[in-house]
Parts: structure tokens; C-alpha cells; sequence
């Protein structure tokens, strides 16, 4: 079995140096999330890492240039590249998902098509399984395609038919874990495998699970994967992206996002690392609210099903319990026998949960995947998708789990 973040010493770090992944691998994940990837001792003894606003940064001779360029010296040259801001934040993240480095990027999809622009070229595939967001699915179909990436979609879970889908030009295997919106949990181990049998990569979108639950990277998937938006950021205030792996391998994704520019800016650098330092917190949070929450519309006669890993009746309920520590706040539900009106009356009814987007933050949010994303999807095509008129899909924040509960269940109530 593979867990997450549980481990129960820490190793003393120096004063001057960043607490890197490797000083704290044997830290908890609060005590992870609280001080990995910052100098002990800071600029002016603060405690908190100040913001640092510069766009160039100046060199005190030609001949330090030279030598920052020959002794690749750890510093600032120019914003496009990065920032001190961004550097901490990116050893916290690696820290978290146990990778060697990790690299931010403006927004979770900036990070998928700055790895994918990197390690893809014409002529390459990839094959994904169908479960994911749709803006990713865009992203490949309706862009990569133009510049001669071919993109191959194959039933979530379905081990055989991304096997028969792989050939000699196919450079990637992809999926989330779980899936948005159905929660569908990959087994890890066989993905690897295949992908290791095969001599392709794998990359694993890890957003839903978070590396509090669940370290892809333990099982050798190649990257992972996170709209840092969500649940690290943690309080819907910041767009943020990252991709986790080893440093050889995100060497060249790097440098592409030196060119491309799809940085982030200090101040949402700052908000990202304030936001993980109760990122352990948040998420024992979230998990306990989801699993309550979920039980609860498990239980209630106008719910037709639940989807949510850590209920014995979703398909994938025995590898989630093997290989998460928690399943998140992300809840997908059907109302039995309601028409997308009737479904949409019920999220009006709710005073809690905010109606919105996104997931993963402090407040709940509710929202219909049908009039959300896909009201302009014919409806064979959102059948295809598994994307039903009735569908729910709640995001429970870390309010009482008793104050979310009586507000579905007066949502529910017939008028």
C-alpha cells in the first residue's frame, strides 16, 4: 500500500539553507507544508518570506555576469524566468509530492500545455482516458491537432484499450486520479506499468486527490499534475499551475517556459505559499466533510447515486481505499427523476454553498456540470461524456459538516 505524507521525525535543517524535500522527507505533512523549501533564517529576520516585485535583476560587474553564467549560479537575472518568491513555493510543492522539482506556472492550464508543448512534436500521440476536464480535452483535439499531435481518448480505466491505443509514435499516457466529475480512481500501478512496458511517459493529474492523499510519484509515474488553484492555494483567491517530476526530466519544460512566459506573479506566489502552510489542516477538513456529506445524499430518497470514492458503492471504491489516505470534498450526485430545471432549483436553494466554478477552497461551492460547462455541448455529445441534465457536482468547503448537511437537506425538501 502507498501512502501519502505520514511520516512521524523530522531531520534538522541548517540555519541558512532552504529546507529542501530531502531535509524534511521524514516530516509530517503539516510540519511539510509549514517549512519545506524556505531558509530558516530570512531577509530583515522575518518570519514570512517577503514579496519581491522586481521584473529585472542587476549585476554588480561583467564579470559576475560571467560568472553566474559559467558557475550557473543560483539567482535572478530576469522576471520571464522566474522570481524568490516563486523558488520557495516550488521547493514546498516538490517537497509535498516527493519529487525532485517541481515548476509553477499562471494557471493549472498553463502547466499542462507548457509540459505538453515541451515534450511533444509533430507527429507524436497521446493517448488519455476520457474522464477529465474539458478544457484539457480542448486543448489537445482542437489545438495540439494543428500542429500535428494526434490525440486518442479511450474509456477511463479500460488498461486494454490504451494498450491497443499506444503505437510506436505515442510519447504519453494521461489521466486524472480521480477524475472530474465522476471521481474515478486509477490504479496507479498498473498505469505505470504500462507505461513502463510500452517505453512511454505518464502524467497524472493529481488536482482532485492532492499530494495529502495520494503521491503518484511513489508509484513512478513520470509527472504530476495540479491546478494549484484549487485545493493547494486553497482559498479561491490565486490562479496557479504545477508540474512535479525529476529535474532531469522537467529540464527542457523549464526552459520552454522561459520562453513561452507563462509565469506567475510574486504577490499570487505569496498568496500560494501563505495558502500551504494550512494545507494539512484544510484537507483533513475537506476529507471529513466530503465523506460525511457524501453519506448523507447517499441515504436520501430523492438522490438517485453518489459519486464519491470513499463510498463502498462507487466502482472504484477498492483501489481509493488502497492507495488514498483521503478521498477530498469533491461530491458528484444525481437527482432522481429531475429535469435540469428541477436540478438547477435545487442548487438555487442552497445558502451555503456558493454557485460557481472551481473546487477545493475554504467556502463550498455548488455548480451543474451540464449549465456550467457543457450548456453549448449538443446533448449526445454530453451523454458521451457522462455529463447528465440531473447532475450535481459540490465542492465542500471546511464549514461544519452539520451546517452543509441541513442545508442540502432543506434544498432537497419538496417546495
Amino acid at each position: 500500500m502507498h501512502n501519502s505524507i505520514t511520516h512521524d521525525s523530522i531531520t534538522v535543517e541548517s540555519k541558512t539553507n532552504p529546507t529542501s524535500s530531502e531535509s524534511v522527507r521524514h516530516a509530517g505533512a503539516s510540519t511539510v507544508s509549514v517549512h519545506a523549501g524556505e531558509a530558516r533564517q530570512k531577509a530583515n529576520n522575518a518570519i514570512t518570506d517577503s514579496i519581491c516585485c522586481s521584473s529585472t535583476y542587476t549585476f554588480e560587474s561583467t564579470q559576475s555576469i560571467l560568472e553566474y553564467i559559467q558557475e550557473k549560479q543560483d539567482r535572478e537575472e530576469y522576471g520571464r524566468y522566474g522570481n524568490p518568491n516563486e523558488k520557495v513555493v516550488e521547493r514546498k510543492l516538490a517537497a509535498l509530492d516527493g519529487a525532485e522539482d517541481a515548476i509553477l506556472y499562471s494557471s493549472g492550464m498553463a502547466a499542462i500545455v507548457g509540459l505538453l508543448m515541451a515534450k511533444l512534436s509533430a507527429g507524436d500521440e497521446i493517448v488519455f482516458f476520457d474522464e477529465c476536464y474539458h478544457r484539457s480535452r480542448e486543448f489537445c483535439f482542437k489545438h495540439l491537432s494543428r500542429f500535428g499531435v494526434v490525440t486518442h481518448q479511450v474509456k477511463t480505466g479500460d488498461f486494454d484499450a490504451m494498450n491497443a491505443a499506444i503505437n510506436d509514435r505515442t510519447k504519453m499516457i494521461v489521466s486524472e486520479s480521480p477524475t472530474n466529475p465522476h471521481l474515478t480512481v486509477i490504479d496507479l500501478e498498473q498505469f505505470v506499468a504500462l507505461g513502463k512496458e510500452r517505453g512511454v511517459e505518464t502524467l497524472i493529474d493529481a488536482t482532485l486527490a492532492t499530494p495529502f492523499n495520494v503521491q503518484p510519484l511513489d508509484y513512478g509515474v513520470d509527472y504530476v499534475w495540479h491546478s494549484a488553484t484549487k485545493y493547494l492555494g486553497g482559498h479561491n483567491d490565486l490562479l496557479a499551475g504545477v508540474i512535479s517530476g525529476s529535474r532531469e526530466k522537467l529540464d527542457p519544460v523549464r526552459k520552454l517556459r522561459g520562453i513561452l512566459g507563462c509565469i506567475n506573479a510574486p504577490h499570487s506566489m505569496y498568496l500560494l505559499e501563505r495558502g500551504l502552510k494550512t494545507f494539512a489542516l484544510r484537507m483533513q477538513r475537506h476529507n471529513e466533510n466530503g465523506q460525511r456529506v457524501a453519506e448523507f445524499l447517499e441515504s436520501h430518497p430523492r438522490i438517485e447515486r453518489v459519486y464519491y470514492p470513499g463510498l463502498a458503492s462507487h466502482p472504484t471504491h477498492a483501489i481509493a481505499k488502497s492507495t488514498m489516505k483521503g478521498f477530498g470534498g469533491l461530491i458528484t450526485f444525481l437527482v432522481r427523476d429531475a429535469d435540469w430545471k428541477q436540478t438547477a432549483a435545487i442548487i438555487d436553494a442552497c445558502r451555503i454553498p456558493r454557485i460557481g466554478p472551481s473546487l477545493g477552497g475554504v467556502e463550498s461551492l455548488i455548480e451543474q456540470p451540464m449549465v456550467m460547462s457543457y450548456f453549448d455541448y449538443p446533448p449526445e455529445q454530453r451523454q458521451q461524456f457522462g455529463i447528465a441534465d440531473n447532475m450535481i457536482r459540490m465542492s465542500c468547503g471546511i464549514e461544519d459538516a452539520e451546517d452543509l448537511i441541513a442545508d442540502l437537506e432543506q434544498a432537497l425538501s419538496p417546495s
